[in-house]
């Protein structure tokens, strides 16, 4: 439960010394409860306060970072539905791979892994991690397979068996991926717990039920291990559904710190009428990382598309750079375009010049992500501004064409663009970049 600026300055030195940044305790103090500020500026804190501030200052969702420089990042939610603020930290996409699996298919498996870009609204998404399952008796072939893995796509790992010798080895020879050890049983996971914490990776913990679940995180934690990961044993759509929502429940709105961390699923299912749901589930429904059965480009793309509108701050626009964008090869004298830098706008328009067949510019000014309507209704996409930008980013210098084409829905601004860009000529494109082509065909062809 978040603590208000008055209970937090009962925990102060009360001394209102200022070395903190702030003229009085109180006021340091609303500045904790709002988050605008860290105890560790106080200088005079007691242990008690460190204890109680600190905790009520951690997520409801623990954070953890896996990869050698903390670039898978789980957990730190703080909401049951992205529309009250926004979600955090995606579900990592996770491939499996078998240490019986016969080679040839290993190392196509893990070169695809390795290989795999998808761009999409000017950004590039790849595989997040590598998951291998020892299913082989000798606990080489799985420390050796967990090494190649590391070495060929340094991807942070999942290193599922059941056997915590096996796990242990291989823990030993990923030290520094930070990676995660899975899924040890209530008699092994403390032992398990420590070679985490010695070669400091995070652990995922399993159990029957919720309840023996909890203990098992709690007891954990108690025993000063706390980068952990939970594995829920279910067995339908509609069970993994519920699981996954009442432990996000119970850490959220009752603070319920045993289940307040990142989950772990195995799709195990290799049939798509089957696997598709439960990885489309995991994914709506607050997983940390969902391990696919196998290598599949095309689910991929699907997957990552579906989690990028999912993660999206839905009080944030997706943005592309504000610049002079070359769209295939133009020349000094190709036509000039105009749009916004909402990514979807800005991508659809300059696809569909790309689909006309010609080579242009397309100047795409500041307009905090927003449409085109939207963008000028907001007077962030005026005739001033635009010309401003052109100036900015010195159009006439590097283009000799002396003609720019607008949306048709602001054909209103046309006037005022040409008195900001004296020399210009301002023509009205349509309004749908679907016309674009026909547009481009009729009035600038030849």
């Amino acid at each position: 439960m978040a603590l208000t600026g008055l209970q937090i300055q009962k925990l102060l030195p009360k001394t209102n010394c200022k070395e903190c940044g702030s003229n009085t305790c109180l006021a340091f103090a609303m500045k904790l409860a709002a988050k605008k500020a860290d105890l560790s500026q106080c200088p005079y804190a007691s242990e008690e306060a460190k204890q109680i501030l600190g905790a009520a200052a951690e997520p409801p969702v623990k954070g953890v970072a896996l990869g050698p420089k903390g670039e898978v990042k789980l957990g730190e939610e703080t909401v049951l539905y992205r529309h009250e603020k926004t979600f955090v930290n995606q579900t990592a996409l996770a491939v499996n791979i078998n240490d019986t699996d016969p080679p040839a298919a290993i190392d196509r498996t893990l070169e695809a892994i390795r290989d795999y870009v998808l761009t999409r609204v000017g950004q590039e998404f790849r595989v997040d991690m590598v998951a291998v399952t020892q299913r082989c008796a000798d606990p080489a072939a799985f420390t050796s397979l967990v090494s190649k893995a590391w070495d060929v796509t340094g991807r942070p790992l999942v290193l599922r068996s059941a056997d915590p010798k096996a796990l242990a080895a291989a823990a030993d020879f990923v030290k520094g991926s930070r990676s995660v050890l899975c899924c040890p049983t209530a008699e092994s996971a403390q032992e398990l717990a420590a070679v985490a914490k010695q070669n400091d990776h995070a652990l995922a913990i399993t159990a029957p039920d919720l309840d023996q679940l909890a203990a098992l995180a709690e007891s954990l934690k108690q025993g000063g291990f706390n980068d952990l990961i939970l594995h829920f044993q279910t067995y339908s759509l509609a069970e993994q559904f519920q699981t996954n929502s009442i432990a996000r429940r119970a850490a959220l709105q009752d603070n319920f710190k045993p289940l307040g961390y990142p989950s772990l699923r195995f799709v195990e299912s290799v049939d798509p009428l089957e696997g598709v749901p439960e990885a489309v589930t995991e994914i709506d429904k607050y997983g940390g990382i969902c391990v696919l059965p196998a290598f599949d480009a095309a689910l991929l793309a699907s997957l990552i598309t579906l989690r990028l509108n999912i993660y999206t701050d839905p009080q944030k626009p997706i943005q592309v750079e504000p610049k002079l964008y070359p769209i295939g090869e133009p020349k000094p004298d190709s036509p000039v375009f105009v749009t916004t830098n909402f990514s979807l706008t800005y991508f659809i328009v300059s696809g569909e010049i790309e689909n006309a067949g010609i080579s242009a510019w397309l100047l795409v000014p500041e307009c905090e992500g927003l449409s085109v309507l939207t963008a000028w209704a907001a007077g962030k996409f005026s005739g001033a501004i635009i010309g401003k930008f052109a100036k900015e980013v010195e159009l006439d210098r590097q283009v000799t064409c002396r003609q720019i084409i607008i949306p048709g829905y602001v054909a209103q601004i046309s006037g005022e663009l040409e008195e900001a860009m004296p020399g210009w000529k301002v023509l009205v494109g349509p309004q749908e970049a679907a016309d674009l082509e026909s547009f481009i065909k009729a009035r600038l062809a030849g």
